[in-house]
């Protein structure tokens, strides 16, 4: 949903998307022997390391955890259909955010310019010449003019700056998995609700330390053939199945190609999985079981980084008692 609602953003303030197709090179090949290394020592013992559709059950209670990509992509289709009976036979469809909330959400971002915008000063003057200059050669190559975007807020220009230059945002958020699967129960009258408020993952940036948005934001600038990679390697390792792996090579080649120190760049990588994942997991665990209590099936779907982990979804449904079984994607 992330993307859709920059989708929305983009609508209003960029004058010129781009549209060139994106043809990366998925970077888990690409991985040093000290990188490979690395990763296996993360990985060793993470608890649900993999899978987009699991089931747990607790007494009579049935949840189908989904795990989604925000993006549109022709390889959802076949997912889509197999999930259909099961959403058309749950009696609840819980997603990061529903259709009805997104149109409130953009209400609110519209009537409100200075959530997204800085009153006290402008990139130019927070960062160095050869900074802003780079800023500048970023946001142009995504359409956005620069003095457009000269009083966003950093954490808003870091979003911007994670869809590469090759990809159109309109094209990306045309209906991934989520927004498929809400269409599949709008369809058949399965009720919908939301796991958070729709404004929250945005006030969880909103309200860092601008010194803390502005490293999310230098940290963001890649090369743009870089970007693109690191937007392929996403892409396969969602439909792999591979979630704790995409995770944890994420904050690998994040500190091979960020430009700030790589010691910058792992705080910024930890704050990101606290915000992200970690704080908003704990707090959909109780929506979760209210919902699954309230009702005999239900389906919960939302971004397949949040399945795998320690904090994960799933580790947490398992120590609220739940049996977990993976099932076909």
């Amino acid at each position: 949903m992330l993307i859709r609602i920059l989708s929305f953003l983009s609508v209003v303030l960029l004058t010129h998307p781009a549209h060139a197709a994106c043809d990366g090179t998925d970077l888990r090949t690409a991985l040093t022997s000290d990188e490979q290394a690395r990763l296996l020592t993360e990985l060793d013992g993470t608890p649900y390391p993999i899978g987009n559709h699991w089931r747990a059950t607790k007494g009579d209670s049935v949840v189908h955890l989904i795990g989604t990509m925000h993006l549109s992509d022709p390889r959802l289709d076949g997912p889509a259909e197999r999930l259909r009976p099961v959403i058309e036979a749950a009696d609840l469809l819980l997603l990061e955010m529903t259709s009805e909330d997104e149109e409130e959400l953009q209400t609110r971002l519209a009537s409100d310019p200075a959530f997204l915008l800085m009153a006290d000063t402008t990139l130019p003057e927070i960062l160095s010449d050869p900074e802003w200059q780079q800023m500048s050669d970023a946001l142009s190559a995504r359409g956005m003019p620069p003095f457009v975007a000269a009083r966003f807020q950093p954490w808003y220009v870091s979003m911007l700056l994670a869809i590469p230059p090759c990809a159109s945002l309109q094209d990306l958020s045309a209906g991934g998995m989520d927004a498929r699967l809400q269409d599949i129960a709008k369809g058949a009258d399965v009720p919908r609700a939301a796991l958070e408020d729709a404004a929250s993952i945005f006030m969880a940036f909103a309200e860092q330390p601008r010194d803390v948005q502005v490293q999310m934001m230098l940290s963001a600038l890649v090369d743009p053939d870089v970007s693109e990679d690191l937007f392929a390697t996403l892409l396969a390792s969602y439909f792999d199945e591979n979630h704790a792996e995409s995770w944890a090579v994420s904050a690998i080649l994040a500190e091979r190609y960020s430009p700030i120190d790589p010691t910058e760049a792992e705080a910024v990588m930890n704050t990101l999985t606290q915000k992200l994942l970690i704080d908003r997991n704990l707090a959909w665990i109780p929506v979760i079981v209210g919902a699954a209590e309230e009702n005999d099936t239900i389906v919960a779907a939302f971004g397949a980084a949040h399945l795998p982990g320690e904090d994960g979804v799933l580790n947490l449904l398992a120590e609220e008692g739940f049996t977990l079984e993976q099932l076909p994607f």
